[in-house]
């Protein structure tokens, strides 16, 4: 086996890793619905403007349709202050969309009123529709 071949390999068996520890995470921690393919919990944590934690839930979730600038960058503080405010202590629903190249969850997210995170966070202007992903569901594209 080449170098390449290998480093391919480990690579697929990572990413083969990941996914199933969120699968035994999810299975373990969370309710999860089987016809809709979605979680729910409380907010443990608020990473930065577009990424939190669920308490109970071992990959961290990433909003999807989102787009916000990380902690360092212009703008980053207010959208994680943003997003902290939206929904810290909240239980939230999210119809899980991917799991990313990270292990983390994709989800579409809403508060117990039904908002929408990322359209409230768009709303504000703290953070751009992810146009890439979302293919144009807020229609800010």
């Amino acid at each position: 086996m080449t170098l390449d071949q290998t480093v391919r390999s480990l690579r697929s068996l990572r990413r083969l890793a990941a996914l199933a520890v969120l699968i035994l995470s999810l299975a373990i921690a969370m309710p999860i619905t089987a016809q809709t393919n979605s979680l729910s919990g409380a907010v443990s944590r608020v990473t930065d403007g577009d990424t939190f934690r669920i308490a109970g839930l071992k990959p961290a979730i990433r909003v999807w349709g989102l787009d916000a600038p990380e902690k360092k960058q212009r703008g980053g503080s207010a959208a994680t202050q943003a997003m902290r405010g939206l929904i810290s202590g909240k239980t939230l629903t999210c119809r899980i969309r991917d799991v990313d190249r990270y292990g983390r969850i994709v989800g579409q997210c809403f508060l117990p009123d039904g908002r929408d995170i990322a359209a409230e966070m768009i709303r504000m202007g703290v953070a751009r529709e992810y146009c890439r992903y979302s293919g144009g569901y807020y229609r800010t594209c």
